[in-house]
C-alpha cells in the first residue's frame, strides 16, 4: 500500500544522498530521503565506543575534500551549526629512525622541513605547491564534474595552455613513485606524496598513483585535513538540518528493500517493513552500484549485458580500523609527528610497493602501511584533558577480510610498528575497539567487505569506466534511476560531487528537452551494454 509520493525519493542519507536531497529541494522538489540505519550520515558518523568521554569517528575523519569542494562550501553548512578545527600540522610521516616528513599548514615551513631531506627539495615543494595554485579551481571543477567537462576543461586549458595541459596529462597516468623520483632529491618529499596516494587503492608504482598522491598532498597544504568539531556525525548532522531547512524529510530505520518498475522506468521504492512509495520524478540511490542494480533493481529489469558488466567490477581493499582511547598523548620518537592531525607510519619508500604487492597477490603484508589519526590533537573537544582519542586503518587482503585469525594477528601488527615509531604506545592504551571488515560493512551496507572508496580507484575503473563501461554520468540504464554513490563518477571523498551530479541529472531529466535526453540515454546505454 503506498502511503507516500514525492517528486523524489533518495536511498541513502551518506553525505552524496545528503547532497543530493539538499540540491532538489533546493530546486522546489518534495523529497523523501531514506535511511536504512537509525541516523544519518553513512561513512560519516561518530559515537563513544572506546571509553566514556572518547569520541571516535567510526569511518572516515578528515575532509580536505569536503574543504575544497564548492558542492559542500555553497550548502553554507555553518548556519547549521558545524564547525571546523584542526591540528597545528596537516600530516607527518614518522619513520623507526626518528625522523619525519612534515606537512605544515604553512608551505614555507614544509619547505624548510623538506630541506633536511635532500638540498634543493624545498624550493621544488614551493614551485609544485605554486602549480597546483594556478590550477586549481579549474582542475577541480572539471575532476567533480561529469563527462564531459566541457566548460572547466576551457578554463584548465587557459591557465595552462597546451603544453601544461600535456603535463597534467601526463601526470595523469604517471605512478607516484615516479613522481616523487622526477620531483624530489631526498625522501621527504616522495613520503609525502606517497603516503597520500596510498590513501586510495592504487599501487606506487602503477599508473594513475601519482595524480592521487599529488593532489591530496597539494589539497593538504591548502586547506589542511580540517575535522568536524565535537566528531565526525556533526558534518552529517549539519547537511541534514540543511535539507530539512527548505522542506525535506528525512526518514531513518527505512531499509529500501527494492526500486519500483513500471513501464520501463523507476516509478518509486518499497521498504523492508512492505511501505511503497512513489517517484513522480526520480529515484536517486546513494548505494554502490552492484548492490542497486542486482538486488534493488534486479537484472531482469535492466537491459541485456549489465550483469556481464557487473561481473568484472573491482572492489578497493578491505579495511581494518583500531579505535584507542589512550589516557596521554602519544610519545612519538619523532618530534615532527607531534602535533600532526595525521599519521602515515609502518613503511619507507621500497616499503610501499612491497605492501602494495602483498594486497595484490592476498598475502597478509608483514610491514602494513599504517595511518593513524590524532583526533583530540586536532580537536581537543574529542576527550578529556590530557588524553588522546586515536585511531588507524590499514588495508588488507580480500583472502583474509574474514579470517579472524589472521586478522587479530594483522592488529598485532599494527600495534609492533605503532611501538618502533611511539615506544610505550601499549601502556598509553586505555581502551581499544577494533572494527573488522565485516563489522564495517554491518554498520554500512555501502562498504561491501570493509571496501571504503566504492570501488577501486585504477584507471580501468575511473571516469568512463566508473562503475562499469558507461558514460561517466549519474544517469543509469533505467530511466528516473540516478546513482549518487562513490561507485558513481568522480569516486570516493566527501566531496559531494556524486550527489550533486546525480541531482541535476535528474533535474534535467524533467527539463524542456527531457524526451530528447532519455532518447539520447537509452540509445547510449544500448551501444554501450551491447543489446
Amino acid at each position: 500500500m503506498t502511503t507516500r509520493t514525492a517528486d523524489a525519493v533518495v536511498i541513502g542519507a551518506g553525505p552524496n544522498g545528503l547532497v543530493a536531497a539538499i540540491a532538489l529541494a533546493d530546486a522546489g522538489w518534495d523529497v523523501l530521503l531514506l535511511e536504512a540505519n537509525e541516523t544519518v550520515g553513512g561513512a560519516v558518523r561518530s559515537a563513544e565506543v572506546t571509553a566514556p568521554g572518547f569520541c571516535s569517528d567510526m569511518f572516515s575523519a578528515f575532509y580536505p575534500l569536503a574543504a575544497a569542494s564548492r558542492v559542500i562550501q555553497d550548502l553554507e553548512l555553518a548556519r547549521h551549526g558545524l564547525v571546523w578545527t584542526q591540528a597545528d600540522k596537516v600530516l607527518a610521516h614518522a619513520l623507526p629512525d626518528g625522523r619525519a616528513a612534515v606537512l605544515e599548514r604553512d608551505p614555507d615551513r614544509t619547505a624548510a622541513g623538506l630541506e633536511e631531506f635532500g638540498a634543493g627539495d624545498g624550493q621544488a615543494w614551493l614551485e609544485m605547491f605554486a602549480g597546483w595554485q594556478r590550477i586549481r579551481d579549474p582542475l577541480l571543477d572539471a575532476m567533480f564534474t561529469p563527462i564531459p567537462p566541457i566548460r572547466s576543461g576551457l578554463k584548465l586549458l587557459g591557465r595552462t595552455k597546451l603544453a601544461g595541459l600535456l603535463d597534467l596529462a601526463r601526470l595523469a597516468v604517471l605512478p607516484v613513485r615516479r613522481l616523487g623520483q622526477e620531483s624530489f632529491v631526498g625522501d621527504g618529499g616522495p613520503l609525502l606524496l606517497t603516503g597520500n596516494a596510498m590513501h586510495a587503492d592504487v599501487p606506487p608504482d602503477a599508473a594513475g598513483s601519482g595524480i592521487f598522491g599529488w593532489l591530496l598532498t597539494m589539497l593538504g597544504q591548502d586547506v589542511g585535513f580540517p575535522v568536524p568539531q565535537g566528531g565526525a556525525q556533526n558534518l552529517a548532522f549539519a547537511m541534514a538540518r540543511r535539507f530539512e531547512s527548505v522542506g525535506g524529510q528525512v526518514r531513518t530505520g527505512a531499509r529500501v528493500s527494492s526500486v519500483l518498475v513500471a513501464g520501463g522506468r523507476a516509478v518509486g521504492v518499497r521498504l523492508a517493513d512492505g511501505t511503497a512509495i512513489r517517484a513522480t520524478k526520480a529515484v536517486v540511490a546513494d548505494v554502490a552500484a552492484p548492490t542497486l542494480y542486482r538486488e534493488l533493481v534486479g537484472l531482469d529489469q535492466l537491459p541485456a549485458g549489465i550483469g556481464e558488466v557487473l561481473d568484472r567490477f573491482q572492489w578497493d581493499n578491505p579495511t581494518l580500523k583500531l579505535n584507542w582511547a589512550l589516557d596521554r598523548p602519544v610519545g612519538w620518537r619523532a618530534p615532527g609527528a607531534v602535533g600532526a592531525g595525521t599519521v602515515h607510519l609502518g613503511t619507507d619508500l621500497d616499503g610501499f610497493v612491497d605492501f602494495s604487492a602483498d594486497l595484490s597477490v592476498g598475502r597478509p603484508p608483514r610491514h602494513p602501511f599504517v595511518l593513524f589519526g590524532q583526533m583530540t590533537t586536532a580537536d581537543p573537544s574529542r576527550s578529556p584533558a590530557g588524553t588522546e582519542s586515536a585511531w588507524a586503518y590499514t588495508h588488507v587482503p580480500h583472502s583474509m577480510s574474514q579470517d579472524a585469525t589472521r586478522l587479530d594477528q594483522h592488529v598485532q601488527r599494527v600495534q609492533e610498528h605503532l611501538e618502533q615509531v611511539a615506544p610505550g604506545f601499549g601502556d598509553s592504551v586505555r581502551a581499544r575497539v577494533v572494527q573488522y571488515p565485516t563489522d564495517l560493512q554491518d554498520a554500512n551496507a555501502n562498504l561491501v567487505d570493509g571496501a571504503v572508496n566504492g570501488g577501486t580507484s585504477y584507471p580501468h575503473q575511473q571516469l568512463i569506466f566508473r562503475p562499469t563501461r558507461g558514460l561517466g554520468r549519474p544517469e543509469t540504464p533505467l530511466p528516473g534511476l540516478f546513482l549518487a554513490s562513490a561507485s558513481a563518477h568522480p569516486g570516493g571523498g566527501v566531496h559531494g560531487a556524486c550527489g550533486w551530479n546525480a541531482a541535476v541529472a535528474a533535474l534535467h531529466s524533467q527539463g524542456p528537452w527531457r524526451a530528447a535526453r532519455r532518447t539520447l540515454a537509452r540509445t547510449a546505454w544500448a551501444r554501450l551494454l551491447g543489446s
